[in-house]
C-alpha cells in the first residue's frame, strides 16, 4: 500500500496543485480565452489575446470572495518585462448583464477607446468586474476596499494565467475614472499593505467620488438619483448591518428593489428626480451605524503609496469638483505626490473624455521609472 501511495502521490500534485498551499488573493480561479470588440453586433474585433478571467479576492469586510474581469494582452513583443495596468472601469451598473467584461464580449464597452491606447504602447490591461457584478452576489458598489481588492487581484491574476506570458515583478500601473477613480484612489492608499509585492509606479484617478456623503447629497432629487440609491444597495451588499430594508418606505422597497439588476441608464431614468426622504421612513445616511461606514469609505486619510494624477472636469454635475480638491489637499498634506489638473470639461462624462488622454500620457512616465513631480 505505501508503494502505491508513492506512486501515486506526484499524479494528485499534478491534479490538485492547490492543496500545495491554501487559496490566495489573485489565484485564479478559471481563464477562458475570449474576444473583445469594439463595436456592437461583434464588429471590429480588438486584435489582442483575452481571457475571461474569475479569480480569488476580498471583500470590504475581509471575506475571501470570487469576481471577475477580463485580461487583454498585446500580440506583439515587449522588451523587458510587459507593463500592467489594472484598468478600473466606471459605473455601469449592478445587474450581472452591465458588467464590462460582457460588454466587451458584446462590443458596447465604451471605456475600451482608453484600454486601447494602453495595448497600443503594448501593456497589458487587466479589466476587473468588481464584487458581484458578473459572479453571484449583488454588486458591492461604492464600496471602497471591496473595489480596490478587485483590482489589485486583477493584476496578481494577470500574472498567473500561464498562457498570457506575464511576469511579475514588472511594472504596475493603475487606472480609473468615476467609480474607477475612487476604485484607483483606494488601491494607491491599500496596495502597500494589501499587494506589497506588486511593483506599483503610478496611478491616475479622475472625476473621484472621494466623499460619498457629498456626491449623494449633490445629486438627491436630480436626474442622477439612481446613482446614489445604487451606492445605497452597494453599501447594504458590502456592510450586511446597514440592513437598508428596514428603513425603506413600501415606495422605496419596490423602487430599490426593482434597481438592483439595473445597469445604469435604467438607474437614472427609473429613479430620476427622486429623493432619499421620499423613499426612506429614516434619516438613514445620518444614522451612527451608516455615517460610520461612509466615512470609512471616504478618501483622503491615507497618503498614496505612489505618485499620483487626479484630474476633475470644471463642469461636473455629478461629483463637485470640490471633493476632488479636498481630496488633492488631504493627500498633499500627508506628504503625497500629487500632480493635480482641471479639464473644462461641461459634464461628468466629457470629463473622462478630455481627462483620459493626459493621465495614460502621464502613466507611460511612471512606466518608464521618470520621476514624477506633483504640484500641491
Amino acid at each position: 500500500m505505501l508503494a502505491i501511495a508513492a506512486l501515486l502521490l506526484p499524479l494528485l500534485q499534478v491534479l490538485a496543485p492547490s492543496a500545495a498551499r491554501a487559496a490566495a488573493p489573485g489565484d485564479v480561479v478559471e481563464a477562458t480565452p475570449t474576444t473583445v470588440y469594439l463595436a456592437p453586433g461583434r464588429l471590429l474585433e480588438v486584435p489582442v489575446r483575452a481571457w475571461h478571467l474569475r479569480y480569488r479576492s476580498t471583500s470590504a469586510v475581509g471575506g475571501s470572495n470570487v469576481v471577475s474581469g477580463t485580461l487583454l494582452v498585446p500580440k506583439s513583443g515587449y522588451l523587458g518585462k510587459r507593463p500592467i495596468v489594472g484598468y478600473a472601469v466606471g459605473t455601469h451598473g449592478l445587474g450581472d448583464q452591465c458588467a464590462p467584461s460582457a460588454a466587451m464580449a458584446n462590443g458596447t464597452e465604451l471605456e475600451l477607446a482608453f484600454v486601447s491606447l494602453m495595448l497600443l504602447k503594448g501593456w497589458a490591461v487587466a479589466v476587473t468586474d468588481y464584487e458581484g457584478l458578473g459572479t453571484p452576489g449583488d454588486h458591492t458598489y461604492m464600496a471602497g476596499r471591496s473595489q480596490a481588492h478587485a483590482v489589485l487581484d486583477s493584476i496578481r491574476a494577470a500574472t498567473r494565467v500561464p498562457d498570457a506570458g506575464l511576469a511579475s515583478g514588472g511594472p504596475v500601473v493603475i487606472m480609473g475614472y468615476s467609480q474607477g477613480g475612487a476604485s484607483a484612489g483606494w488601491a494607491a492608499q491599500l496596495q502597500p499593505s494589501y499587494a506589497p509585492e506588486l511593483r506599483l509606479r503610478g496611478v491616475a484617478a479622475g472625476g473621484v467620488p472621494a466623499d460619498l456623503k457629498k456626491v449623494a447629497e449633490n445629486v438627491d432629487g436630480g436626474g442622477d438619483f439612481g446613482l446614489a440609491a445604487a451606492a445605497g444597495l452597494g453599501f447594504d451588499a458590502a456592510y450586511p448591518e446597514l440592513r437598508l430594508a428596514d428603513y425603506l418606505t413600501p415606495e422605496g422597497a419596490a423602487l430599490f428593489a426593482d434597481a438592483r439588476d439595473d445597469c445604469v441608464d435604467d438607474l437614472r431614468d427609473k429613479l430620476a428626480g427622486r429623493t432619499l426622504t421620499d423613499l426612506t421612513t429614516q434619516d438613514v445616511m445620518n444614522r451612527p451605524d451608516w455615517s460610520a461606514r461612509l466615512q470609512e469609505n471616504r478618501l483622503g486619510a491615507t497618503r498614496p503609496s505612489v505618485p499620483v494624477f487626479v484630474w476633475h472636469g470644471t463642469g461636473d454635475e455629478i461629483i463637485p469638483i470640490g471633493v476632488s480638491r479636498t481630496l488633492r489637499s488631504e493627500w498633499c498634506a500627508k506628504g503625497g505626490t500629487v500632480t493635480w489638473t482641471s479639464v473644462p470639461a461641461p459634464s461628468h462624462v466629457l470629463g473622462a473624455v478630455e481627462g483620459g488622454p493626459l493621465a495614460i500620457a502621464w502613466l507611460a512616465g511612471r512606466v518608464l521609472g521618470l520621476p514624477a513631480f506633483g504640484n500641491c
